[in-house]
């Protein structure tokens, strides 16, 4: 429970109706996207601007307050729950495009703006954003630099890091940071751009971006290529990128995939199939028209059951769609999904593809695989029932050995969706002891008090890794 005086403190600063504790506002903040995962903060608060922003934390850092920074809520990882209570920091009233800066092709944004929106306005005036979370419909700019997110397009143009070029946040005692800015070169010092993208909220408040716009592509052409065998397809994955093409996008989804998706998005997919390839090439309408001969050539060689071409516009996007609806899809089947995001060496998508299959089996759990291929980054979905607790053991096992394999292949526990609290156990994993020690001086240098977003990265106890042979 909050003290009547730091109560009135924050009212001061945001206005009564911003700041909220009733329970029904406590409890829709308790949880994200992230399943069997709840607690309850101590009141919600909505700021409006930058100076709001910086009035809270001084406030909060003054009495050692938790704060969780929140946008959507979309987080896959625990990232946005309050394990500590606190205040959770909502910021939907920071929504505003500030400038678009056409000598630049720079666009300064507040964090609070849902990205699809801000991606459809770039589009309408002829420039490109490429970053395209599936969450893009309710998922905020503020949100996707904090958890560095990717998206279906991260193959050929990368992820939101490589556009954010400068940041404006507020630090836990309340002083506001900037960095970068509207430059394509700048070494002055550490670069603290980067170092805050990704970060989770754990460093800083995010509350403003200045993000890098680029020419959109002139021309589309979008394939589906269809296997009877798995390995067929995550071997054509590996054979495209060795041939030096790079597609604008190169997505798999396995039989069980495919069967909800279909029946979701009602696209008449035969429901025989154990892979499909969606991939789309962007650019000059010559080079497109090349690059999808070729990639038709590999398909086929790798033997592909069928190739086909979007025929229109609407139907490519309507494949699209459909893949960005593989979770929506997926959490029909049972009362709780579990999506996660293990990433591995384009070269290994075949390996842990085979891996995540024989640990599904071994552990006698559902797991669906689909994912951004061609960048290595798979999302292995386990549809279970939170409420069957041998169940959901097994499937933990069997998480703990699908990131143990992608480590084993040179990959990484994750390659989007963040550490939060769901993998912090695992961390070590990746960046070995001093990492871990490292990373904990750089939050000790940011937030002394540890009061930003606490709980999340750092396990109280690192999981013990066991060596399993994979392949």
């Amino acid at each position: 429970m909050l003290d009547t005086q730091i109560i009135q403190k924050l009212q001061a600063i945001v206005g009564p109706a911003y700041f909220k504790t009733d329970q029904e506002t406590l409890v829709t903040h308790s949880y994200d996207g992230t399943p069997m995962l709840q607690s309850l903060p101590d009141g919600v608060i909505y700021p409006a601007t930058t100076a709001e922003v910086s009035a809270i934390m001084k406030v909060l850092s003054e009495y050692r307050i938790p704060l969780v920074s929140r946008g959507s809520g979309t987080n896959l990882c625990g990232g946005t729950v309050p394990l500590q209570g606190g205040i959770v920091m909502v910021m939907h009233r920071m929504n505003q495009i500030l400038e678009i800066d056409r000598q630049n092709l720079t666009a300064t944004v507040q964090p609070g703006l849902i990205t699809k929106q801000f991606i459809e306005q770039i589009e309408a005036i002829g420039l490109f954003y490429p970053p395209d979370p599936s969450s893009m419909a309710i998922s905020t700019i503020g949100g996707n630099i904090a958890e560095c997110s990717g998206g279906l397009r991260g193959l050929k143009y990368g992820t939101t890091k490589d556009y954010v070029i400068g940041l404006e946040a507020v630090l836990a005692n309340g002083e506001i940071l900037r960095t970068g800015g509207k430059l394509m070169k700048d070494v002055a010092g550490y670069d603290l751009t980067k170092l805050l993208i990704g970060s989770e909220g754990t460093l800083a408040v995010i509350t403003e971006a200045t993000l890098k716009l680029i020419p959109p592509p002139v021309y589309k052409k979008t394939m589906l290529a269809m296997y009877k065998d798995i390995q067929g397809a995550a071997s054509t994955v590996s054979k495209i990128i060795e041939n030096r093409i790079i597609p604008a996008t190169l997505e798999i989804m396995d039989n069980p995939t495919i069967r909800v998706v279909n029946d979701f998005a009602k696209l008449g997919l035969p429901l025989d199939m154990a892979a499909i390839l969606l991939i789309e090439q962007d650019g000059d309408q010559e080079a497109v028209e090349r690059d999808i001969a070729r990639i038709s050539d590999i398909c086929e060689s790798e033997g592909a059951a069928s190739v086909s071409i979007a025929s229109t516009q609407e139907e490519a996007l309507k494949l699209l769609t459909a893949r960005r609806s593989a979770l929506t899809a997926l959490a029909r089947l049972r009362p709780t999904t579990i999506l996660e995001d293990a990433t591995v060496p384009r070269s290994r998508i075949a390996d842990m593809v085979m891996a995540i299959n024989r640990i599904a089996e071994k552990y006698n759990v559902t797991i669906c695989t689909f994912g951004h291929a061609g960048d290595g980054n798979l999302h292995p979905t386990a549809t279970t029932d939170a409420r069957d607790h041998e169940e959901i053991e097994r499937v933990e096992k069997a998480f703990e050995e699908i990131f143990e394999a992608a480590i084993s292949f040179g990959g990484t526990i994750t390659g989007e969706h963040g550490v939060g609290v769901v993998k912090a156990p695992f961390l070590e994993w990746k960046v070995g002891s001093a990492g871990i020690q490292l990373m904990k001086g750089i939050k000790d240098a940011f937030d002394p008090h540890h009061i930003l977003n606490p709980g999340k990265l750092f396990a109280k106890e690192s999981r013990r890794r066991v060596v399993v042979q994979h392949g």
